[in-house]
């Protein structure tokens, strides 16, 4: 009888032991959700581009006060939103259109520059002014969404190494090379080129943008400025809104061949939301509107994943591109569902420590390597006096600088 008993207590151990690992994987999709927002809590999710100064230019007449971000507003950015989403640094992009050339890009660019503080002034709770990686850290560390501004079209410097220095000193920490339209020394995706890729000039910016520690931008270049800048870059480069080639082949995104130069260069791609950037049968569709397909998070999904890839887990990132977009991914409506991608992700095998990286350690590791780079070049050469009619031989075409 006892020998039946001990067996019987065996019996019993050995079906608990098989029934605890039976029921661990259930508990692991259950925890999907917890697990990113643990993630997002010691982690800061660092987006690289959102137009809501440009949506507050538009929308309300550059009002910061009557663009409440307090409560409801009808783009796809607020605070609670913002919060929902675990949103830990944004770059706000401080956009000016190339049609602004006739207008006077500088003026332009100054009140965009100034729209964008005084949103990050009026949430003081909310937003935290940052210009370096420790400061992103520390505002994350305070409870505060690190505020950073990046200049979207090299336009607005007019050819002017000065002006690009002042822009710096006025807070902005990355500049994207062009917009839609080419410049007097690049080469820009949606554009007829006209230097196959960056002048003599256009090198020099790149440098001087390197010696001040300032993020080249190459979203919206094309594929033979992207190679002229990783040819000269002295720091890491960013792509604070683009999507993988290979999978949409759309112009503003980045070809395999590019992508596999970044690990060398130390870059990063922030995979951006744009429904023709990340879906081919959106960027296809040229029927009805009310029967067109829809871009899906599961696409963002794949474009991440295939960076990855092709990359590696180092150089990939996140820039939604909100507030600066008409239609959105299912899924990704708006700042509130980033953690909806990143449990996509995880479900897809990402680990914790990948699932760190494409948040904000590969962008705050870029932001250090360019930082350090900046300190090597400073102690070597003064800031640069070059004109582009030193350089490339020929003066500006307009008043803006836009050939």
């Amino acid at each position: 009888m006892r020998d039946r008993h001990r067996w019987s207590l065996f019996v019993l151990a050995l079906l608990a032991a098989v029934a605890g690992p039976l029921s661990r994987p259930i508990a692991a999709q259950e925890s999907v959700a917890d697990r990113v927002a643990g993630i997002l809590r010691t982690t800061p999710l660092i987006d690289g581009h959102n137009d809501l100064p440009w949506e507050i230019r538009g929308t309300a007449g550059g009002d910061v006060a009557a663009y409440d971000l307090r409560g409801s507003v009808p783009g796809h950015t607020d605070l609670a939103r913002l919060a929902a989403g675990g949103v830990g640094g944004q770059f706000w992009s401080i956009y000016v259109s190339c049609d602004a050339v006739a207008d006077g890009p500088a003026r332009v660019q100054l009140e965009q520059i100034d729209i964008a503080r005084q949103i990050i002034r009026r949430y003081p709770d909310a937003f935290g002014a940052a210009f370096s990686a420790s400061d992103i850290e520390r505002e994350f560390a305070r409870g505060r969404i690190a505020s950073l501004l990046g200049m979207e079209g090299g336009h607005v410097i007019e050819n002017s190494l000065g002006a690009l220095r002042a822009y710096h000193g006025a807070g902005a920490r990355y500049m994207t090379l062009t917009h839609g339209c080419n410049t007097d020394w690049a080469d820009s995706a949606t554009d007829t080129p006209r230097h196959g890729g960056l002048t003599a000039f256009g090198r020099e910016v790149v440098l001087e943008m390197n010696r001040l520690g300032m993020l080249v931008d190459l979203s919206h270049t094309s594929p033979a400025t992207m190679h002229d800048v990783l040819d000269v870059a002295e720091a890491p480069v960013i792509y604070s809104h683009s999507s993988a080639r290979a999978l949409t082949d759309h112009p503003r995104n980045v070809p395999d061949d590019v992508l596999r130069r970044l690990p060398e260069n130390g870059g990063v791609v922030m995979v951006t939301f744009v429904p023709g950037f990340v879906s081919e049968a959106v960027r296809t569709w040229d029927g009805p509107t009310a029967e067109a397909p829809r871009a899906l998070l599961t696409d963002v999904a794949d474009h991440i994943d295939h960076i990855r890839r092709v990359a590696g887990v180092e150089h990939v990132g996140i820039g939604g591109d909100f507030d600066g977009i008409s239609t959105v991914v299912e899924g990704l409506e708006d700042v509130s569902t980033y953690p909806a991608l990143f449990e996509e992700l995880a479900r897809r095998g990402w680990t914790d420590d990948e699932l760190r990286a494409l948040i904000g350690g590969n962008v705050l590791r870029v932001m250090r390597d360019a930082e350090a780079a900046a300190r090597r070049a400073q102690r070597t050469r003064e800031a640069s006096v070059a004109t582009i009619e030193e350089l490339d031989g020929e003066g500006p075409i307009g008043s803006g600088g836009v050939r």
